[in-house]
């Protein structure tokens, strides 16, 4: 969210300012003018050969921008302050992936123009990109984030919405962000590629009251017991990997929106979509409508999650590697 301050001299205009200003469509034209291209080439080289890595990326931005705004703190392996208590080690994203990826790419790019191009551009443009690639919609990714110098686990379990949560914690939690309903509805529709481990549901299948045997109500019975014979088959399991979107997990279309309507969403996070009568008309909408249309408006909650409390200027820093701050 745009943060604004009132600068109001005798002698000066007042003048408005905003965090996200100086945020511009190819902002390293001049200082790194292969930049985007390169990033783009890496991606179609290894994402064709590894898609199930789009969904994890864009998960990774996603939780990036959700804990101190989309700087690439996630990132970070250790800090002077928290030592290596930092987000990468929040539960909420200890199964995150692609950190690898994000370095492999920052190696080529610094390699090109040295402490130019932030890690937190870098995460956004691959996210889009890797998107893009295996078949998704496209969005507009404006540059010139830059890189925190702080990152704290325990901030990700205030911060980062988690899939238990019901309707008005995922409200509030969008909110505190700058993010609407509308965006809460669209930005779950990333939901429709990628996977998720037992452990992220599993209470909803055997634990859902606290007292064991007893099942959300809210989740579809015949799919529960699906689950729960083939997949989930212990509340303990923490590895078996479950497609949030089944039979189109790869495919970034609107058969998450359907599956929602017939109470087959994988997550408590899901199934609040439909609990509200705003909620569930946006997906009502969205399923009589076009993937086109869905596409644009996926677009333009992308594009105003990836502005979220970013750094620029002369804030925060360009990490030469982007796991530890610069000495």
């Amino acid at each position: 969210m745009a943060t604004f301050g009132y600068l109001c001299p005798l002698i000066l205009m007042c003048i408005l300012v905003s965090s996200n200003a100086q945020l511009q469509q190819n902002f390293y034209a001049k200082s790194c003018p292969k930049a985007e291209k390169i990033i783009l080439d890496y991606v179609h080289k290894h994402i064709p050969n590894a898609p199930s890595l789009a969904a994890a990326l864009i998960r990774m931005h996603f939780h990036d921008c959700f804990v101190r705004g989309c700087d690439a703190s996630v990132l970070l392996n250790f800090t002077s302050s928290t030592g290596n208590q930092t987000e990468k080690f929040g539960i909420p994203n200890l199964t995150l992936r692609g950190f690898s990826f994000i370095d492999n790419v920052k190696k080529m790019i610094e390699d090109e123009c040295p402490g130019v191009v932030s890690c937190a551009d870098i995460v956004a443009l691959v996210a889009r990109d890797s998107v893009v690639v295996t078949g998704g919609p496209s969005w507009s990714v404006p540059t010139g984030r830059r890189d925190g110098r702080i990152s704290n686990a325990s901030e990700t379990l205030t911060d980062i919405p988690a899939p238990t949560s019901n309707f008005s914690t995922l409200q509030n939690d969008f909110a505190k962000k700058g993010l609407d309903l509308k965006d809460l509805v669209l930005l779950s529709g990333a939901h429709t590629i990628g996977v998720s481990h037992c452990s992220s549901f599993s209470t909803r299948l055997y634990n859902f009251t606290g007292t064991f045997g007893t099942e959300d109500p809210s989740l579809d019975s015949e799919y529960a017991a699906n689950l729960k014979a083939n997949k989930c088959k212990s509340i303990n399991d923490n590895t078996t990997i479950v497609e949030m979107d089944p039979g189109s997990f790869r495919t970034f279309d609107l058969s998450y929106y359907k599956l929602l309507l017939k109470r087959r969403g994988l997550f408590q996070s899901d199934a609040a979509l439909t609990t509200s009568t705003t909620t569930k008309s946006y997906i009502d909408q969205l399923v009589a409508g076009s993937l086109k249309e869905f596409y644009a408006e996926f677009a333009q909650s992308m594009e105003k999650m990836g502005r979220i409390e970013v750094k620029t200027g002369s804030d925060g820093e360009i990490r030469k590697h982007c796991a530890v701050v610069n000495s």
